[in-house]
């Protein structure tokens, strides 16, 4: 396994990360622990999760994943072995009862980072995230900006001072940001250089073959300040497996029991997909598998997200990690990209 630095903070993360989305509604708690030990096993030090988790968002299981997350801690005294991740709500109407509807305010983020430490059973977090902005901006899936729709938020000066006192405490070592855009990356950057806050480490944003819109702003940043990719979604919710082409729908599967998600499943989505995974198998290679190792191999990324609902899955991701991509598969694979480009924002 990989290892890579975390932006500046001194730690070293594997270029895999384990995802937790699904674990307390596709995943069982011992399936989880069954990942989270074998992943251990394959050399990956670096588990990412949320106060929201699991996904879709329920209210009866807010906090779940944090507490199956915190069990496994326990039980295996893995601690100190373990780069752990978690990140805080940001505004939205389903999460209006959440500590009065939750904000990046002093008050909100230390209640939210309280709860999270009990839930995981430890006295701190290592990388602390934001999950998306305050402010009404274009993350999400949207390409274009609406300022018009502005209205009242934490400035973000209030929220990295806020940030900065929670890590003076000692219950987060390193912040980050997540579905931010480049404005709300430099913003940050800058304000810590201003002696602000704790400098932001990671951009946690989505990124796959087909989404490459980080690459139009954040990628240099996150080259030239040292404040790499978290590629979430790195096989766009298992669209580019292949398993959906055609009006698939497999039982058990993510977008089966959850077609709602609709992100991935547009027409140029689907003739896209259609196009890497034909890419894939022309080259002997898994689909899933060229997928994650396209992600893991640019130099804007720290690591790539990976989440499986099955044990042969994540094997198979993890696996990806020592696949080679030809500088012949790399040229397809732009050329496919100039056709579909920014299939599924």
């Amino acid at each position: 396994m990989e290892y890579r630095p975390l932006g500046r903070t001194g730690l070293r993360v594997s270029a895999l990360c384990l995802g937790t989305m699904t674990w307390g509604t596709q995943n069982t708690r011992d399936e989880a622990f069954e990942q989270m030990d074998y992943a251990l096993e394959r050399g990956i030090n670096f588990v990412d999760t949320a106060e929201m988790y699991p996904t879709p968002y329920q209210d009866e299981l807010h906090g779940r994943t944090e507490e199956i997350i915190g069990a496994w801690l326990k039980a295996r005294g893995t601690r100190d072995k373990i780069v752990l991740a978690s990140k805080a709500l940001g505004p939205g109407q389903r999460f209006a009862h959440v500590r009065g509807g939750p904000r990046f305010t002093r008050e909100n983020l230390e209640n939210a980072v309280d709860a999270s430490l009990r839930r995981l059973g430890t006295d701190a977090i290592d990388l602390y995230q934001l999950h998306w902005p305050e402010r009404p901006s274009n993350y999400f899936g949207k390409l274009g900006f609406d300022f018009t729709a502005d209205g009242q938020w934490t400035p973000l000066e209030d929220t990295l001072e806020a940030l900065d006192a929670i890590q003076r405490s000692g219950k987060i070592k390193h912040v980050g940001v997540s579905n931010e855009t480049p404005w709300g990356v430099m913003r940050y950057l800058a304000l810590a250089e201003q002696g602000g806050g704790p400098r932001i480490a990671s951009i946690q944003n989505p990124y796959s073959l087909l989404n490459r819109s980080f690459e139009a702003g954040n990628a240099e940043i996150a080259i030239r300040e040292d404040c790499g990719l978290l590629a979430y979604a790195p096989l766009a919710a298992g669209m580019l497996t292949g398993k959906y082409l055609h009006g698939a729908e497999p039982p058990d599967a993510r977008l089966t029991l959850y077609p709602q998600n609709s992100r991935y499943r547009k027409p140029q989505g689907l003739k896209a997909t259609e196009a890497y995974v034909d890419a894939a198998r022309r080259h002997g290679l898994d689909p899933a598998q060229m997928a994650i190792r396209y992600v893991v191999s640019r130099p804007f990324t720290t690591a790539a997200i990976i989440g499986a609902t099955k044990m042969s899955q994540l094997k198979a991701d993890i696996d990806a990690h020592d696949v080679t991509l030809s500088e012949e598969l790399l040229a397809e694979l732009e050329d496919i990209h100039r056709v579909y480009t920014y299939p599924c924002p």
